[in-house]
């Protein structure tokens, strides 16, 4: 929750009352000790090549990104790998619905090689290498599939269903208007053929709409090649939307998994309203909204606590060595400016280096005659202390 809001919260529930900035600072420690957890484990995971553990029967990986106001009117993209176990369909209005459970989420702010690689500490948690069969469900992102090739080459791989009804209805609005009737009806007859036929049958009819409608006229050439480039792009992927197979196979082919996953884990607290972060700042935050929103907190917050522990002993050792070495150097100069001034004893230059005794204090009670040039010595005592006006007599010592 933003920060604000979590320091009345805390302080309400636990009467532990802490200052925004102080809350903030603890926030972002512990997101970044995380961090570097996941970075050891996975520097771990390449250098020994432990086996993976074992995966569920079937299971959905699907990866999509999300956009980040970043401080400086920039944007970046947040990356996202959602890893679910699918269960077994169940009747919604009538017809097959495969739902995924067990979700867990993987986020961070970076290219798309380095993401691939983090994201391994997550696939291997999860058992994906020994998964029985791996659903990955993705739009059409180039990066997206390179992530594919990397932890499940051999993967089912499916267009999530949703971006191909979108390029069949792009290629619809060229003959059919935007947000028309017309194209409502005929969309929705493609969208069900798409879903319950062959693939086959709707790139038929994606090539016929170049002739128009049945009663107008053929599409002008700028209208001929957006209906192309739809066509294409179903085209290169026809295998991933063979629809009609996956749902005999119990597969899911929609991606929703992972979008929600955008809006769970990364919209719901960096996109808030007025919100810029540092680029330094995502991705610890990003680590503690993958681990709340997967539930994982009994798990790691003790891995975490002993990553902090273990930095602060780090940073203490680290400043004792630093004043030691400044010690060591300052005594090393002083050595080597006494050394170039001539007839400079050793014995002096060694002992310069270190302070110079200083004379006890005084014990409690014991008194020291003064210096002959102290003020006391010449303050007026004795009978000037005392001026008697005129016929007094001078009182009795």
């Amino acid at each position: 929750m933003p920060f604000k809001r979590a320091t009345k919260e805390l302080g309400y529930f636990t009467l532990v009352h802490v200052s925004e900035p102080t809350l903030r600072r603890h926030v972002q420690d512990a997101g970044a000790a995380y961090v570097a957890l996941q970075e050891q484990a996975v520097t771990g995971l390449e250098q020994t090549l432990p086996p993976a553990p074992p995966g569920p029967p079937v299971q959905q990986v699907s990866v999509d990104g999300a956009m980040v106001s970043l401080v400086h009117q920039q944007w970046a993209e947040v990356r996202t790998l959602a890893v679910g176990v699918v269960e077994k369909p169940v009747l919604e209005k009538g017809e097959p619905v495969v739902h995924t459970g067990e979700v867990s989420y993987f986020s961070r702010l970076c290219d798309a090689d380095t993401f691939g690689r983090l994201a391994t500490v997550e696939t291997h948690r999860r058992g994906t290498e020994n998964a029985g069969t791996v659903c990955a469900i993705v739009d059409g992102a180039e990066w997206e599939q390179g992530f594919i090739d990397l932890h499940c080459p051999k993967a089912v791989r499916i267009l999530d269903f949703g971006h191909a009804g979108e390029h069949v209805a792009e290629a619809g609005r060229v003959v059919y208007g935007q947000d028309t009737e017309p194209l409502r009806a005929w969309l929705g007859q493609e969208l069900h053929t798409l879903k319950h036929e062959q693939p086959e049958t709707v790139l038929d009819d994606l090539r016929r709409l170049k002739d128009g409608p049945p009663d107008g006229q053929p599409v002008d050439e700028h209208g001929a090649h957006l209906i192309d480039e739809q066509l294409s792009y179903l085209e290169k992927r026809r295998e991933q939307v063979r629809y009609a197979q996956f749902i005999a196979s119990d597969f899911p082919i929609g991606s929703g998994m992972v979008e929600s996953g955008n809006k769970l884990v990364v919209e719901a607290r960096l996109k808030g309203a007025g919100m810029h972060w540092a680029r330094e700042k995502v991705n610890p935050m990003l680590a503690l909204r993958n681990v709340a929103c997967s539930d994982r907190w009994e798990e790691v917050w003790p891995q975490i606590c002993q990553q902090l522990r273990a930095q602060r002993r780090a940073a203490q050792h680290k400043r004792r060595r630093e004043r030691r070495n400044k010690r060591d150097m300052a005594a090393e100069q002083a050595i080597m400016g006494a050394a170039q001034t001539p007839n400079t004893p050793a014995q002096n230059v060694v002992e310069s280096s270190f302070p110079t005794p200083q004379p006890a204090k005084a014990e409690a009670g014991e008194r020291h005659r003064p210096a002959a040039n102290h003020p006391w010595r010449h303050a007026p005592i004795g009978s000037a202390r005392y001026r008697p006006s005129q016929g007094a007599s001078h009182p009795k010592s």
